[in-house]
């Protein structure tokens, strides 16, 4: 096996650590929409976009309920109305999947996911929802922030509630005597 040049080995680690700030990015944005309310850090998740960025809703459902803000200040202000008393999720959890992820010129790049969102409403409804997300990710001030955040809806609906307060079932006899607690 080939010895690689010192250039292509710091440039594939800058890729890796780019993919991976570009996950943390959109890991720490739905775990703070996952849980809006009067104590969500607004200026930790403003600083998840680009000064000029653009958040957009497509498809004809995601355009008419999300529209496109302009700006990070635009994105932050329209996200905190939804951390109002109650706030508008009572409940919410976003699952990534089937990432890819490109590198574009000029400190850029392009994040592709399926995204399956359940949340449940102040008002007691429940949704399952599932859009595609394709977002532009930029280098600014050293990091990398959310450029142009796109979702595009591929279908919701409702279900009839997402938690009960069951008992979960579990094992009443050891399965395994040999392991002792």
């Amino acid at each position: 096996m080939a010895c690689l040049p010192w250039t292509e080995l710091a440039e594939r680690l800058a890729r890796l650590e780019g993919e991976s700030a570009m996950r943390r990015c959109l890991s720490d944005y739905m775990e703070i929409c996952d849980r809006l309310d009067e104590t969500t850090d607004l200026a930790a998740l403003g600083a998840l976009f680009t000064e000029n960025a653009i958040w957009e809703g497509r498809g004809s459902r995601y355009a008419k309920d999300f529209g496109r803000r302009h700006g990070r200040s635009e994105i932050v202000s329209w996200l905190a109305s939804y951390c109002g008393t109650p706030p508008h999720f009572r409940s919410n959890a976003h699952f990534l999947a089937s990432e890819a992820i490109a590198f574009l010129p000029e400190e850029r790049a392009q994040g592709r996911w399926m995204m399956l969102q359940t949340p449940e409403f102040h008002d007691g409804q429940s949704f399952l929802m599932t859009a595609c997300l394709t977002i532009d990710f930029a280098v600014e001030a050293g990091r990398w922030r959310m450029a142009h955040f796109r979702t595009t809806n591929l279908y919701a609906r409702r279900v009839s509630h997402w938690n009960e307060a069951v008992d979960l079932p579990v094992p009443t006899k050891l399965q395994h005597p040999e392991v002792r607690t």
